[in-house]
């Protein structure tokens, strides 16, 4: 219309900026937390590395059924081949099928201790984070006397004197499995205690759990449904390190012999037959200690990326 005056482009500014803010505000923190993890290039190449292992060894088996002992002493020494795709040991018996075996004992171990540390730390953590005085001070001190312990040692000792009286209760494997998961993981909480501990420090005191306090909310239920809730963020990441630190002693205390019995392959006991042969086979070391290596290696980038996914302050 001639005469008027065209409207102002910078009119419409605030409402963009209104419509843009809104639709921040609706991007919930799962969603908001994937987004920043899928940026972590190598935190999404561990995950689909330990992706490609969980498969292999749960869905394997069933793909390339051989079985784990079947003796060939014709086929023994051998490098890789079509019939062996990783070669045979001193005995002609199938690397990839002892490899898949032995991968899921390992990652087996590897989960269960991070949820006997988890439980324990978080338990600990949370008890001395709500309390106050020597309840305090008292756990405090306790995570303190098992950090100073020497872990390895001590974990080479406890097996060692346990593994025959826990054997004869729960049988030859269901034994190995459970002491060396129950030791493992009540060697390993003390970190997550003390994380929990300075979240429930901090949290306690935010405005919202005092509101639910003001209200009268019971501790339980500002432990339950307020506090822990927001501390699992960095829980999770400690977990998931302690993953891979499983999988080390695990691998270890096969290595040594104190670990699961000589006939179940893993992959810890795998390097321990291997070491007489490095100069003949070393296709024999070479192939658990790289599964041992990606595993433990795509784990800690896993737990990278997720510590900066639930680090707002962090810029991905």
């Amino acid at each position: 219309m001639a005469g008027s005056t065209p409207a102002s482009l910078s009119a419409d500014a605030p409402a963009a900026g209104v419509v843009q803010a809104r639709k921040a505000r609706s991007i919930s923190p799962a969603i908001e937390t994937w987004r920043r993890f899928r940026r972590h290039v190598l935190a999404v190449s561990g995950a689909i590395v330990l992706l490609i292992m969980v498969l292999g060894v749960l869905v394997g088996p069933s793909i390339w059924a051989v079985p784990i002992n079947e003796i060939d002493f014709t086929a023994k020494l051998q490098g890789p081949s079509l019939k062996h795709p990783l070669g045979t040991d001193d005995l002609g018996q199938d690397l990839l099928a002892r490899m898949m075996y032995g991968g899921k004992i390992s990652l087996a171990v590897g989960f269960a201790a991070m949820m006997v540390a988890l439980v324990v730390g978080v338990l600990v953590g949370a008890v001395a984070g709500m309390a106050s005085g020597w309840v305090d001070a008292a756990l405090m001190w306790l995570t303190d006397l098992f950090l100073a312990l020497p872990t390895l040692p001590l974990l080479l000792l406890v097996i060692y004197l346990f593994r025959d009286s826990v054997k004869q209760v729960l049988g030859v494997e269901g034994g190995a499995f459970v002491l060396i998961v129950v030791v493992i993981g009540g060697l390993r909480w003390m970190p997550v205690a003390r994380l929990v501990r300075a979240q429930f420090l901090s949290l306690r005191e935010k405005e919202f759990v005092e509101a639910a306090r003001a209200l009268g909310a019971s501790k339980v239920r500002q432990v339950v449904q307020h506090i822990l809730p927001n501390a699992l963020g960095p829980v999770i990441v400690v977990g998931t390190i302690d993953v891979a630190t499983a999988i080390i002693f695990e691998s270890t205390l096969s290595f040594l012999g104190l670990g699961f019995p000589s006939d179940v392959p893993t992959w810890g006991s795998m390097l321990r037959d291997a070491k007489d042969y490095l100069d003949i086979a070393p296709h024999w070391a070479l192939f658990p200690g790289a599964a041992i290596f990606l595993t433990v290696l795509a784990i800690n980038f896993i737990g990278d990326g997720l510590r900066d996914a639930f680090d707002p302050r962090r810029v991905l």
